[in-house]
């Protein structure tokens, strides 16, 4: 790169320029190059070579060492999005510190880049999904809400630079099953897809995330990555959208080769670049040239996508010297520092979810003998969940309870049965070791050996999907043999999906969630266990009874799903967890109680701890449309603030409501707001669930 400064090094000139000249240097086929995720390098232009594929769900991952925070479900059960923009900005910095490492070594390659296709912002509608784990939940707006803050956090607040580029995927309508993802036709109405499939990814949008993905599958006809609806009308033209796109990981190729929606290979990259996807992760857009030579898509379209490549590469610092780049001095001592350790406790405390508790929890100070027993509780892939780094130590949460406890106190352990199937052994010790102990933690569940994506989830039928959302048959058995000894068991739940546990619920005396709880996993759920953190997760997800209260798996349509629409009573519901003590609520207030169709409204309830423990609430705002001309959900969440209280503390917490939050959808997927009225109700939990203590007010709007 010795020489006269080349256009893109120019830092004196405008963003635009240095690009525009850059490009006008290069030959098509260069061009070209640079449009797949494996960009190499062109020297005589001073462009260094780079991997545009990293990942980054709940830490750097595939990269060796580095923080594994709680998976992505762990963390929309914080409903906490300040934490959750601490934990991307510290993702954010590893990356800057692994990257920079990999530049003194020469240019980074894959997973060492910092452009992240992170996070998953799809609905997790069905939890028979390998990849729902990935998520925020069933939810648009706390999924949006979290997945806003994920991107705030992992891209920085540089005016200039982005810390990373985070990514919005996969879009859009995608979420199994797994199997068929590569040719399936997600067949939505416009309702659906506007009202609940594509809100997420909008508010990721006017959030500022430098990246979307493209879907595998097809949406209503069309591939996702060459689609003039989604890509080109809604992405660019409605949301004004001006980053990058990029394909899934071989979706391009799927264009022709199992969707059959172009003829060939030349013809699928030119219709996807025509449309907006400007990279591709694979090989197929190595037929643009011949693309080009066809007519197939012009090299003015050509240079758009690059365009759009390079300016992410110059907001990323790439080209400048790093004097300029406050991100560039991330020394290489931040990976899974101590101060990074701490945040991961923290998130998988404050993760964990307390469905059930007769009073065994939390643990007695005075136990004498405390015996540990299931399969996850010693796991680490229980820890980890998919797309993980590695750190060291891994604390299962067998290691988190013996560090836990006081010395008189006396730990024991055994396994006690198979994740995956019943034991060889018929002889069965650890039932004696129940009987002899003061209280049993038997740690259940399921890893991501089982569920996960096509190929991660080796112990999967489904190509990491799940037909059977129950625990395993002879864990549940296992729990039964438990609960006959006599003594206190509490029941910790592993898993990255809603599991069906009607007999395990009953049968246990205390229910914790304790998803993939990440590296500190074992500290956070003893941290709980133990009362040293007040457990105030709540669950993103509905859990059923059966799958039997489950529309078809490849059905899309809304109805019936999630507990938006769904009509049936489930075991738990969306926004449900409990306490250590007691909050009261008192009125809720609005600013005004009747309101134009474009005017917004501010709603505040003062909540109290009336219990002899401090601890967090999560405060939730749900709008329910009383009487609405169209199909609606049945009420829906539109705000949400996690808040910590000492033992009678009060705290006032207010909620904007903005028209578009009251607006329902007509058959064309245009929102609109109808004159009437509308419940606003404020609690812990669901207004219909009968845990709710919380307070509600009529919203009137006028025509």
């Amino acid at each position: 790169m010795a020489g006269k400064r080349r256009a893109l090094h120019d830092h004196t000139l405008p963003a635009g320029e240095r690009i525009a000249k850059t490009i006008a240097e290069m030959t098509l086929e260069e061009k070209v190059s640079q449009m797949m995720n494996r960009a190499p390098a062109i020297e005589r232009l001073g462009i260094p070579a780079y991997g545009w594929w990293s990942e980054g769900l709940h830490g750097v991952a595939r990269a060796g060492r580095a923080t594994v925070f709680p998976q992505a479900i762990g963390m929309a059960a914080t409903f906490d999005t300040g934490l959750v923009e601490r934990v991307a900005s510290a993702i954010g910095d590893e990356a800057r510190a692994k990257y920079h490492a990999a530049m003194r070594e020469g240019a980074p390659g894959q997973y060492r880049g910092l452009t992240f296709w992170s996070p998953n912002v799809n609905l997790f509608r069905d939890p028979r999904w390998g990849r729902g784990q990935e998520t925020w939940g069933e939810d648009p707006f706390l999924t949006g809400t979290l997945g806003s803050a994920f991107v705030k956090g992992l891209q920085g607040g540089d005016r200039r630079y982005l810390k990373a580029a985070a990514c919005a995927k996969h879009y859009a309508v995608h979420s199994g099953p797994e199997k068929d993802r590569h040719q399936f036709d997600a067949r939505v109405s416009a309702r659906d897809l506007h009202e609940t499939y594509l809100r997420a990814f909008r508010m990721l949008v006017a959030a500022g995330v430098e990246s979307v993905m493209g879907a595998y599958n097809r949406t209503n006809g069309e591939a996702c990555c060459a689609s003039p609806e989604l890509l080109s009308r809604i992405l660019r033209d409605q949301w004004r959208f001006d980053g990058h796109v990029v394909s899934d990981c071989g979706a391009v190729h799927d264009i022709f080769a199992t969707h059959k929606v172009a003829p060939g290979p030349a013809e699928a990259a030119a219709i996807a670049v025509r449309t907006g996807c400007d990279l591709e992760c694979g090989g197929t857009y190595a037929y643009l040239t011949e693309a080009v030579k066809k007519g197939l898509v012009s090299e003015t379209e050509i240079d758009r996508a690059l365009a759009r490549l390079l300016r992410t590469r110059l907001r990323l610092g790439m080209f400048d010297p790093q004097r300029m780049v406050p991100y560039a001095r991330t020394p290489q001592r931040v990976v899974d520092c101590p101060a990074h350790r701490k945040l991961a406790r923290e998130a998988a405390a404050r993760s964990v979810v307390l469905l059930k508790n007769n009073g065994v929890l939390p643990l007695a100070r005075d136990l004498k003998r405390l015996f540990v027993t299931g399969p996850s509780a010693a796991s680490v892939d229980a820890l980890l969940g998919n797309y993980y780094g590695i750190s060291s130590p891994m604390i299962t949460i067998l290691e988190g309870i013996a560090a836990a406890v006081d010395h008189p106190v006396t730990v024991e352990y055994r396994p006690g049965v198979l994740p995956d199937r019943p034991n060889d052994n018929p002889l069965d010790w650890s039932t004696g070791c129940a009987r002899d102990a003061d209280a049993t933690v038997v740690v259940l569940g399921i890893t991501g050996l089982v569920e996960g994506e096509e190929g991660d989830a080796i112990a999967s039928k489904h190509l990491g999907d799940r037909e059977e959302i129950g625990l395993p048959p002879h864990q549940v058995e296992y729990l039964r043999k438990l609960r006959e000894c006599g003594k206190p068991v509490v029941l910790v739940l592993t898993a990255g999906c809603a599991l069906a546990i009607p007999e395990a619920a009953e049968l246990a005396d205390a229910v914790l969630y304790a998803w993939y709880p990440g590296e500190e996993g074992g500290h956070g759920v003893a941290d709980v266990l133990f009362g040293r953190v007040n457990p105030a997760g709540r669950l993103p997800v509905t859990v059923v009874k059966s799958a039997d209260q489950l529309p078809a798996f490849e059905e899309y349509a809304m109805a019936g799903r999630t507990y938006r629409f769904m009509e049936q009573e489930p075991l738990f519901r969306f926004g449900f967890g409990l306490s250590y003590t007691n909050f009261r609520y008192g009125p809720l207030r609005l600013s005004k109680k009747t309101v134009g169709p474009g005017q917004a409204v501010q709603a505040s309830v003062t909540v109290t701890n009336t219990g002899a423990r401090a601890g967090d609430e999560v405060v939730q705002l749900y709008v329910r449309d009383i009487e609405a001309s169209v199909r609606v959900p049945r009420l829906h969440l539109e705000g949400f603030e996690r808040v910590d209280l000492k033992p009678g503390q009060t705290e006032t917490v207010r909620f904007r409501l903005l028209p578009e939050q009251l607006a329902a959808y007509d058959d064309q997927g245009r929102p609109f707001v109808e004159p009437g009225e509308f419940e606003i109700a404020a609690g812990g939990c669901q207004p219909v669930d009968p845990a709710f203590t919380g307070s509600r007010a009529i919203l009137t709007v006028r025509g």
